[in-house]
């Protein structure tokens, strides 16, 4: 027995293709292996969307060549979104080939190829949901910013210099600033997060994770590609990649002692899911330039572990450090609502330690930071460890 809806008018032609009578479920499950392979159920709202640009695909391709009846929806949106995939890895390809030249001779070719995957990924979705779709306008407005900024990527490729930094600062913030105000354009005015913003608490803090292990890993990868760079390896120079290591070590514990279950708890439970999934989106930009400019500091401490203190060097040293507490900090207040204090006690130990760090070398500071970070790390886990006994208790 065929289960769903009655069979009749132009679903009748879905369920007599290949599949059979389980068509419109079959459809559902492959859409959420297509857009999220982990994770299931996809919203309903995202899995309808899919549903209804196969039946548009197939409309488009299948059917004026009469083979509508062999085809199944799903398959040919599987081929179309591979398609779309594999273009935009070649695409993905040729601006990280750019990239190192970025800011020199190669600016422009990075910009073009950054541009046609953000627009292009935009066009494409908006190709492929229907006119009266919920999530149709949603796109136009994320469209129009994007074409916004794609005009400081195109514009800064072609100056240099200060000007291109000027020009695709510009560009960054469109991006990342648009979606605080709903995508506000004229005409077509703002999205509401709470309804047109479908958000998959697991998925995204699942992705907010990788998204910092990936940056640590790079961390540990300067390290020892500085290290190996050293002509002479000396007993400072040794402590100071050991450091280095630790420090990495520290930021993941103090980190992932936030579980993405948690996150994915907090998100599932809000009233405005889509803001707050924003919120996650920008406290984890944070993180992840925290880390860089942690990877920068190791970098110097290695190849200048007896150097003197700067007013860069300190504020490469301690800046890193305070911004990875504080960002850590909010994304533990968005979980958990509440403001650690253990990440309070560590930005003022970074403070006091700030004039003292004039004192003494990279090297020294460089460690006490590290040390700073793990009892941050400590305190926080044998604080949240005690949470769960204390609620029992209760």
């Amino acid at each position: 027995m065929v289960r769903g809806r009655p069979v009749h008018g132009r679903g009748t032609r879905r369920r007599c293709g290949a599949f059979g009578g389980g068509g419109d479920q079959l459809t559902r499950d492959l859409a959420d292996a297509l857009l999220h392979p982990r994770l299931a159920p996809l919203p309903r709202l995202a899995a309808e969307a899919v549903e209804q640009a196969s039946e548009r695909v197939v409309a488009a391709t299948a059917a004026p060549l009469g083979l509508a009846v062999l085809v199944h929806p799903t398959l040919v949106f599987w081929l179309v979104s591979t398609t779309w995939l594999l273009l935009v890895v070649r695409l993905a390809l040729f601006a990280a080939a750019a990239l190192p030249q970025a800011f020199g001779e190669r600016g422009l070719i990075f910009a073009l190829f950054y541009v046609a995957i953000q627009v292009g990924r935009s066009v494409t979705v908006l190709r492929l949901l229907a006119p009266d779709h919920p999530l149709k306008q949603n796109f136009r407005r994320i469209l129009g910013w994007l074409c916004i900024s794609a005009v400081f990527w195109i514009v800064g490729g072609l100056a240099e210099g200060n000007a291109r930094l000027a020009l695709w600062a510009i560009a960054v913030l469109c991006e990342y600033v648009s979606p605080m105000f709903g995508f506000r354009l004229p005409v077509l005015g703002r999205s509401d997060s709470s309804s047109e913003w479908t958000i998959e608490g697991h998925h995204l803090a699942e992705r907010c994770q990788l998204f910092v292990i990936v940056a640590l890993g790079e961390t540990i990868l300067i390290t020892g590609a500085t290290l190996s760079e050293m002509e002479s390896w000396s007993l400072p120079v040794l402590i100071a990649s050991l450091v280095a290591f630790l420090g990495s070590l520290a930021m993941w514990w103090v980190y992932f002692d936030t579980s993405s279950k948690a996150g994915s708890h907090a998100i599932s439970q809000a009233e405005n899911p889509g803001q707050l999934g924003a919120y996650f989106h920008y406290v984890h930009v944070a993180l992840v330039g925290a880390i860089i400019v942690c990877a920068v500091a190791n970098e110097l401490v290695i190849a200048h572990p007896d150097g003197r203190i700067q007013h860069a060097t300190a504020a490469v040293l301690l800046l890193g450090p305070a911004i990875y507490l504080f960002a850590n900090a909010l994304y533990k207040r968005l979980v958990y609502h509440r403001f650690p204090l253990s990440h309070l006690v560590g930005l003022l130990a970074l403070a006091v330690l700030a004039p003292i760090a004039y004192l003494t070398d990279l090297l020294m500071v460089n460690g006490l930071t590290t040390l700073i970070m793990v009892m941050v790390a400590v305190w926080e886990s044998i604080s949240r460890g005690r949470a769960p006994q204390q609620h029992a208790e209760a």
